[in-house]
């Protein structure tokens, strides 16, 4: 086999990358460059809209978080939309229920929170950390100035930058590029190596000090936001929603990478997952001590961590005994389901329109 050891191999007519087999290699093309998972909002199997919330959580689409504190009741509603951008059939919309008067402490933003094993290579700590570039677009009736926040865990560290919405009812594209922090190491673990954040409303102590404006340093509450911020509660009829947001290794945005649904599925079950209704699933061991029935129920692909599960249905047998259905022991790749009560020998337990909720989130 012949090998060719060049620096580049460029078009013969205009200089560019020629093409291997039809296809142009850019970085628009190139797997797995999307630190974000989710970022087109097509996973939402919690549901796709929540009304009437107040506290922080994981509401609708799977991975988007919202932090709220400091908000009155029936502040805010949450939903996977269909209203999206050409090449993108959903958003994450958020809509204020309620109009507030800020407390000073109010906070409120929608995050994504990614691994520190996932950001290795972005070699942060080093002499030499890679700069990010964060891309999206963004839709609201509340023009103005909006917060695009970066916050690590290792070193408690933060940064931010500014974005305006111009046009009212209009989908905008907006890339802000970060510079790599040199301090701290990512440690290379399962945890919360670093979130971003977009800001929709903030007290005046988050906007009360100097804003980052792109400069990494340690976190201050009173930096965090940028002193224009909007107040997204301004008004009960204000909405905001985002999609196809992409965050790469490089000084510019490229074109979003489109994932197959079922593998974004697949990395959205690494953090939670339904397993739908159970019909008839056969519980195949017995406990002759206790008469309970037992079996493990195997999750592939396997969590992110030792997950937290709850359970939905009922149990029934052959001759009519029902008993509720516990989760007793959880792993990474599978959890223990075990009858409340007792069966006899001689009976078929097994689950029947149940379902099982599994958490591992960060």
């Amino acid at each position: 086999m012949s090998t060719i050891a060049v620096n580049a191999i460029t078009d013969a007519n205009a200089g560019n990358t020629t093409t291997i087999n039809g296809v142009t290699p850019n970085s628009a093309n190139v797997v797995g460059k999307n630190l974000v998972i989710n970022g087109a909002m097509q996973i939402a199997q919690r549901g796709t809209s929540v009304t009437g919330q107040t506290t922080s959580g994981y509401k609708t689409c799977d991975r988007w978080t919202v932090v709220a504190s400091s908000l009155n009741s029936n502040a805010f509603s949450c939903s996977q939309d269909s209203d999206a951008p050409a090449g993108f059939a959903n958003s994450f919309k958020v809509e204020a229920d309620t109009q507030l008067s800020l407390n000073s402490n109010s906070i409120f933003y929608v995050r994504q929170i990614i691994e520190s094993q996932n950001l290795q290579h972005l070699a942060y700590g080093s002499a030499s950390p890679k700069t990010i570039t964060v891309s999206f677009w963004v839709k609201s009736n509340v023009v103005g100035d909006y917060t695009c926040s970066l916050f690590r865990a290792d070193g408690s560290r933060t940064t931010g930058k500014a974005y305006s919405i111009t046009s009212s009812n209009t989908w905008e594209y907006k890339t802000l590029t970060f510079v790599g922090d040199t301090s701290d190491p990512m440690g290379n673990d399962a945890e919360f190596g670093m979130h971003i954040a977009h800001f929709l409303a903030t007290g005046t102590d988050q906007k009360s000090g100097t804003f980052t404006d792109g400069t990494w340093q340690n976190y201050n509450i009173n930096n965090y936001a940028t002193p224009n911020q909007v107040n997204f509660f301004n008004s009960s009829s204000n909405y905001w929603q985002i999609t196809g947001v992409q965050l790469e290794v490089g000084e510019s945005a490229t074109e979003f990478e489109h994932r197959p649904y079922t593998t974004e599925l697949a990395l959205c079950e690494r953090y939670y997952r339904r397993t739908g209704v159970i019909r008839f699933l056969t519980m195949g061991r017995f406990n002759q001590s206790t008469g309970q029935v037992y079996d493990w129920w195997v999750l592939s692909p396997a969590m992110r961590a030792s997950p937290t599960a709850t359970t939905d249905g009922n149990f029934k047998a052959t001759s009519g005994y029902t008993g509720d259905l516990l989760v007793t022991l959880t792993d990474l790749k599978g959890i223990r389901l075990v009858s409340t009560n007792n069966a006899s020998a001689s009976q078929i337990l097994y689950a029947n329109e149940g379902e099982l909720f599994i958490d591992a989130e960060l």
